[in-house]
């Protein structure tokens, strides 16, 4: 009784001001049209209700391999499938080929091209497409791209379709209102807002990592669908959650419309996607690495390796270079190079600043077109800080031991103490260390002599190999 006592008092608060101020006449000279309360935001009525138009719900059918059970389809962005939880709770023994619900699309163009996530239409054998007056179409593919989990699908309409316009993502801002729409679990035509909050995201989705923050609820089945201003134009794709438990708690992600824009154009005309290719592995330049090198700050993207008979290495690059801009576009962080490296076109001649030994050069490069087995292979990186290790001879014993291979060249680490110079500056066990302080060195012995002299203040610069890939160290002792 008392709760409900408490509830009906605070509505009666709620409502008396409201009445309340209807008894009263406007002052001299106020605005009766104008509402008493701004939130600063346009209408959204007729924003959402023009977008609604261009949103699909899209649904696939795939033959299952049943598996002790339904099979489990791994995530693009790690874990398990969200949209397989989700069937797996509500549809606990559908057939295997019974469509599913799985994410949203938007319509591009009025004779039927959608773009939606490669994800949602995965290894599918049959794609339904679900316009918002219910009709619906079979789609074929145009095109698909897992590394920026683009794709582009089509249909055949009987009659125009309403596009929806393309904005610029490139004018975003943080704090800036968007609006998703799409099909979270399966509920169509569900509209969304929220912020902006934040740009340029990296998620561990892949080398070309740039994405949207909103706190606008997303969840599985808005995959594929736009993310608006409030202008109704395109600025996102909405692509990924940060979630626990397979629900929205107000991080999403969504592709830039300027990035995907480019994209969705090749897979138009050719079905694919080509990319540039410049032929290094590169990894971040930090403030330890900066000193090492003579720079005045640490910025730049590092080459770290040359790929053999790559453009980089035809056309003179070498390792240790610092990649300073790329075709008049300064390389703030690593990570700007390898988008714009992606979106040069293949065979053209890019212009390459960079720094070596302290002076500047620039250097003409003919770009290649990135191979396909090497479009998942990523960077190496590792966080260098700041000696506490043991190193010996490449021996067959200690290859075997390590998985290495013999043939190579170097000392190996074998062990590294915790919180040394060594751990915090990255390296590990199975290291192989080929140059210390820009020299090649081949023994224990070669090893010793190159680090002989150094004292407290003196920094130690290591490259490595780990796997299939080296990169440099910059130790620093504690003291």
């Amino acid at each position: 009784m008392r709760n409900t006592i408490l509830t009906l008092g605070l509505l009666v608060w709620m409502i008396a001001p409201v009445v309340h101020a209807s008894d009263h006449e406007p002052s001299p000279g106020a605005n009766p049209a104008a509402p008493t309360l701004s939130t600063g935001l346009p209408p959204l009525v007729d924003t959402a209700k023009k977008a609604k138009r261009s949103v699909v719900n899209i649904s696939t059918t795939q033959k299952l391999q049943r598996q002790s059970g339904r099979q489990r389809r791994p995530s693009p962005f790690g874990g398990e499938d969200p949209f397989e939880e989700f069937f797996r709770r509500f549809f606990p023994d559908p057939s295997p080929d019974q469509p599913r619900s799985l994410g949203s699309g938007f319509i591009i163009s009025e004779d039927g091209y959608i773009v939606t996530n490669n994800h949602v239409i995965g290894e599918a054998d049959k794609i339904t497409v679900r316009l918002s007056d219910e009709e619906e179409y079979q789609a074929t593919v145009i095109g698909s791209d897992q590394r920026t989990d683009l794709a582009l699908i089509k249909i055949e309409p009987s009659s125009p379709l309403t596009a929806i316009p393309l904005g610029d993502s490139e004018a975003l801002q943080v704090g800036d209102w968007v609006m998703a729409i799409g099909n979270p679990f399966g509920l169509e035509q569900t509209v969304t807002v929220g912020i902006v909050s934040a740009t340029g995201r990296v998620i561990g989705a892949g080398p070309y990592d740039d994405f949207i923050q909103t706190d606008a609820s997303i969840n599985p089945g808005n995959s594929g669908g736009p993310l608006l201003n409030l202008k109704g134009e395109v600025i996102g794709i909405n692509s990924a959650i940060f979630s626990r438990g397979g629900g929205n708690i107000g991080i999403g992600f969504a592709i830039p419309i300027g990035q995907a824009k480019s994209i969705i154009a090749q897979l138009r005309e050719s079905g694919k996607v080509t990319r540039g290719w410049l032929g290094v592995m590169i990894q971040p330049v930090t403030r330890e690495l900066a000193d090492s090198f003579g720079l005045d700050e640490p910025k730049g993207a590092l080459i770290a390796e040359v790929t053999e008979g790559g453009p980089a290495q035809q056309s003179g690059l070498e390792r240790g270079d610092v990649i300073t801009a790329f075709n008049g576009q300064t390389i703030h962080d690593s990570r700007d190079l390898p988008g714009l490296v992606a979106n040069a076109p293949v065979g053209s001649e890019a212009q390459v600043k960079l720094l070596r030994g302290g002076q500047e050069q620039d250097i003409s490069v003919k770009l290649g077109e990135l191979p396909d087995q090497l479009a998942s292979r990523r960077p190496a990186q590792a966080d260098q800080e700041s000696w506490g290790m043991t190193v010996a001879d490449l021996t067959p014993d200690i290859a075997r031991r390590f998985q290495l291979d013999a043939s190579r060249e170097g000392v190996v680490v074998t062990a590294v103490e915790p919180g040394s110079p060594a751990a915090s500056a990255g390296i590990q066990p199975g290291d192989l260390i080929e140059e210390v302080n820009r020299k090649t060195v081949t023994s224990v012995t070669e090893f010793s002599t190159a680090i002989a002299g150094l004292n407290d203040e003196d920094t130690l610069l290591v490259l490595a190999r780990r796997g299939t890939f080296t990169s440099f160290f910059a130790l620093k002792k504690s003291g």
